[in-house]
């Protein structure tokens, strides 16, 4: 708590909406971390400056401190845009409610319309996931156990025959079920506890740059862009790799496929930075690590770009469309979410990861 905040305001310290505190000449008294994050100014600087100051010209936010006056309750003002002092326009959701909490006396609760976009948009992300997962699961439980006696028929039925070229028939047999037992297992690997340790990420990321440069042709430049004073992470080290390699590879097989149209050298970006004040699953956390793979390659085709964390979808032929599934899993073992935003020439893969991991609380670990 900031040395600086009444004691009775404390409990808004935590809260992940965007809060500011007015007294009887609406000036503000307080306002908290979620309401610095959102609006981008400090809670310093807007202290003691009338509400009018800080978003001038909102004639919808007057109308509603008006109201909520006059009629001594709460009230809530829908999806208006509003603008702080510093020009930032952004769309909210507002309730205005009267206090008795001296010097306060409204209390505005601000939150922020894209945020509950994502929000959403994440938790029907996970139940789709959930859902996926437990299919995927039963589907590969159903496959193994006919496919072993498949491949073991086969190997009794090539000791049978009598020419030896009819043996390759066999061998067909075979290797297809080796192959399909092989994706039995990547679908079942997401079912492992994960391991949770301290873990740098930059490692992780340097160990997922050295296998790309030993996998992708030189054409491909991989930049690295790295916010060093990140602290470690609780984590498994090993599914964070795989997690991040299987989305940079993708972008590497992508760009060699069907290089940059303007003829830029193909390049794949790491970069790192700290997000402050994250809403991850509901829960908010003061700093996530915001990672991202970025890539100027073609693209993800618009056909797939609203499905391309579900099992079996692939844009690249030949593909097992488990590479991004897998990735999604892992990261959400860790508590973290991931996008995409993708166009020809740009697609960014943003992972955000909690620092404060639930594997240091002694929760239980998504699966």
């Amino acid at each position: 708590m900031d040395q600086t905040t009444p004691p009775s305001f404390a409990g808004l310290e935590h809260l992940a909406t965007a809060v500011i505190l007015l007294d009887k000449q609406r000036d503000v008294v307080y306002a908290n971390p979620g309401a610095e994050v959102v609006f981008a100014l400090s809670a310093k600087q807007i202290r003691g400056l009338n509400i009018s100051q800080v978003f001038p010209d909102c004639e919808i936010l007057h109308s509603a401190l008006e109201h909520a006056i006059k009629n001594h309750s709460p009230f809530r003002e829908h999806e208006f845009v509003i603008t702080t002092l510093r020009q930032n326009s952004l769309a909210v959701t507002c309730t205005v409610t009267p206090v008795e909490l001296a010097p306060a006396c409204l209390v505005l609760e601000f939150q922020q319309m894209d945020q509950q976009l994502r929000i959403a948009r994440e938790e029907r992300m996970l139940i789709q996931q959930q859902a996926n997962a437990e299919l995927l699961r039963n589907l590969a439980h159903e496959i193994r156990n006919p496919l072993g006696g498949l491949r073991g028929a086969a190997q009794l039925l090539e000791h049978e025959l009598p020419q030896v070229s009819l043996r390759e028939y066999t061998q067909v047999i075979i290797k297809e079920a080796d192959r399909l037992q092989s994706l039995m297992d990547r679908l079942l690997v997401p079912h492992r506890v994960p391991k949770y340790e301290p873990t740098n990420i930059h490692e992780v990321l340097e160990r997922v740059r050295s296998l790309l440069l030993a996998e992708s042709p030189k054409g491909v430049i991989i930049k690295r862009d790295y916010d060093i004073s990140l602290p470690e992470l609780i984590g498994d080290r090993e599914k964070l790799i795989q997690a991040v390699l299987n989305i940079a590879r993708n972008a590497a097989q992508a760009m060699q496929k069907q290089p940059n149209e303007a003829g830029a050298p193909s390049e794949i970006i790491l970069r790192t930075r700290a997000e402050r004040q994250v809403t991850l699953a509901r829960k908010r956390y003061r700093v996530a690590i915001k990672l991202q793979i970025i890539d100027n390659g073609p693209g993800i085709p618009p056909e797939i770009r609203d499905r391309i964390f579900f099992p079996l979808v692939s844009g690249t032929e030949g593909g097992s469309g488990l590479g991004l599934t897998l990735a999604q899993t892992f990261i959400t073992q860790h508590h973290g979410m991931i996008e995409c935003e993708s166009s020809p020439g740009h697609t960014c893969f943003t992972i955000l990861l909690p620092i404060e991991s639930s594997a240091m609380n002694g929760t239980v670990p998504r699966q």
